[in-house]
């Protein structure tokens, strides 16, 4: 199929598309979703922009917004909204005067026009489509749903637009006896539904930062719309991206700027959102996108980061999806960007790295919130699972150690703590060049009782995006199976770890022109040994432009090819995913 495309001119046209309300046969949850199904800005079938138009306020206002259909637009009540409703042509004006006219240059990083190239270019959105199986046979322990998520941008950016952001899209393959089926579904959410309904975005691109005075105009267009009541932050503005994760017998799409968003994954192969989840009221504002399961309790552990202190609160969600009360970590005295964390038996385990959030950036126009403070000591936070205060983390410093994932952690005895993680080298390139940074896979021991910090290197390779068989996580485990990085989340093969004999014992290139995402380890059925499984992921071949679903055996010396499936058309590089088995399906609610 043909790749998708955006037009970059100064009239940019697109039509609007149904945002569909949660099917009735959907499931229900015993707590509460805030279901996506309206919006507060009028829907209209076309928009186009011109210069005539513009200079027409009233025709503009006509075009972008329904007075009478806006929550409390047309009621003489309202002095203040009418006040509003006066600056809407205003606003209409510069949102496409700014963009269309005095856009400065912009850093490749956040440059749509390099960004949105290759298959980091968007596609459709895909029904239910069967496919062909074109090597070897797909197991009987893969029966289910394999799903992954990705940022897709619905519509062409308005100004600058970096890689981490777009909207979520989620690409499954049904497993299902020999047979597989593919989709690709955009997660609903309130940003998403907007959106969709208007025909462009109406959110800026906070994460790509601002990065002159038009951008902070896009910015106070925006705030515009929130007075007037068009935008309810309340309801989220976050992208859903990022990765998906299976708790309480639900599956998740998650996002750490928005609270988690439900998803049901239908017998015909198909993916619909059901809604924005906050916990009966309990979740606040975001959660991290990679949440810990306690393979044993059923427990699940997260955390929110913040700009503002404090900088991290970590909750946990009993296994009947019941989120308890949350513990504010003040001894993190930095703003710090906290991406992903560990557990163990007994602790939580947290890597505060070198960078750090600055929203003062935006409204100094120095791009991105985000910074690498290079003066800055990283260290490592361990935190008693159960405790109700921070007084009892521990912090210990780790110079050097900027960890964005963590693979797993465990104890070792009564007085040390294993910590496996990819150290992000020459972090200061992390969002601006990220093929400048190497990724190196390090084995952490921290003693609990003189404090000293010993770290290993696993391998020389660039090696991000790893699993493990996660009936492990939180306790001791032998194999990590990583994507070696070309540009990540562009990776060139997998390797298999040997947390033991700290070395790499086997690995697989995908071949020439040909690049995967995650490689995700899925265990056999009835397994003894922790490496009895499989490796998937989705490979793109660029010189054919084609995707299959491949699925490699972990035991085997050279991770050979189980079976592969030809998908109906590309899959663009994302991030996260994972593989929902049968059984787990059928107890999802």
């Amino acid at each position: 199929m043909p790749m998708r495309t955006f037009m970059i001119s100064s009239t940019t046209s697109f039509s609007g598309k149904t945002t569909r309300s949660t099917p009735s046969n959907s499931p229900t949850f015993p707590f509460k979703c805030n279901i996506v199904q309206y919006c507060s800005i009028p829907k209209k079938k076309k928009m186009s922009l011109d210069l005539f138009a513009l200079q027409k306020a009233p025709l503009i206002s006509s075009i972008y917004f329904n007075r009478n259909s806006i929550t409390g637009a047309g009621d003489s009540k309202s002095s203040g909204k009418e006040a509003l409703e006066l600056l809407e042509p205003l606003l209409s004006f510069f949102s496409t005067f700014l963009v269309s006219f005095i856009n400065p240059p912009l850093h490749p990083s956040v440059d749509p026009k390099h960004v949105l190239t290759g298959n980091f270019a968007p596609v459709d959105e895909l029904p239910p489509i069967d496919c062909l199986v074109m090597e070897g046979e797909l197991p009987q322990s893969l029966n289910g749903t394999y799903i992954r998520n990705g940022p897709n941008p619905l519509h062409q950016p308005r100004g600058p637009h970096h890689l981490f952001e777009g909207d979520g899209m989620l690409h499954s393959i049904r497993l299902s006896d020999g047979r597989a089926t593919f989709c690709s579904r955009y997660v609903k959410t309130y940003k998403y539904a907007l959106e969709d309904n208007v025909g462009f975005p109406i959110f800026p691109n906070i994460l790509s930062g601002f990065h002159s005075v038009v951008d902070l105009g896009r910015c106070a267009i925006a705030i515009g719309r929130v007075m007037k009541g068009q935008i309810d932050l309340r309801k989220g503005f976050g992208l859903a991206n990022t990765s998906l994760s299976l708790f309480s017998n639900r599956l998740f799409a998650l996002g750490e700027s928005d609270l988690p968003y439900s998803i049901h994954l239908s017998e015909e192969g198909d993916i619909e959102t059901i809604g924005r989840c906050d916990f009966d009221g309990k979740a606040f504002v975001n959660m991290t996108a990679h949440p810990k399961i306690d393979p044993e309790t059923g427990e699940t552990f997260a955390f929110r980061c913040s700009p503002i202190p404090p900088y991290i609160t970590f909750f946990s969600i009993d296994k009947e999806g019941s989120k308890q009360q949350d513990v504010p970590i003040f001894s993190m005295t930095d703003p710090t960007f906290v991406h992903d964390f560990s557990i163990t038996k007994q602790y939580i385990v947290f890597s505060e790295s070198q960078i750090e959030m600055n929203p003062l950036r935006l409204m100094m126009c120095k791009g991105m919130p985000v910074s690498a403070e290079l003066d800055k000591v990283p260290r490592i936070g361990v935190l008693p699972r159960y405790a109700s205060t921070d007084s009892e983390i521990r912090w210990f410093e780790a110079p050097g150690f900027n960890a964005m994932h963590a693979v797993n952690a465990w104890e070792e005895g009564d007085e040390e703590i294993i910590l496996v993680a990819p150290n992000a080298i020459s972090i200061e390139n992390l969002f601006h060049n990220i093929e400048k940074v190497h990724f190196s896979l390090e084995k952490v021991r921290i003693n609990l009782r003189n404090g000293s910090v010993t770290r290993t290197t696993l391998s020389q390779k660039n090696l991000e995006l790893g699993s493990i068989n996660p009936s492990y996580v939180g306790k001791r485990n032998r194999y990590a199976y990583m994507g070696i990085g070309e540009m990540i989340p562009k990776m060139s093969g997998v390797v298999k770890i040997d947390m033991d004999l700290e070395c790499e014992v086997s690995r697989r290139l995908y071949g020439a022109g040909c690049f995967g995402g995650e490689p995700m380890f899925v265990a056999k059925d009835g397994a003894s040994d922790e490496d009895e499984g499989y490796i998937v992921s989705y490979v793109y071949d660029e010189n054919s432009g084609v995707s299959r679903f491949e699925v490699m055996d972990a035991k085997s010396q050279t991770l050979d090819v189980a079976a592969a499936v030809k998908l109906p058309r590309r899959v663009p590089y994302g991030f996260h995913g994972l593989l929902v088995k049968r059984g787990d399906l059928d107890k999802m609610c």
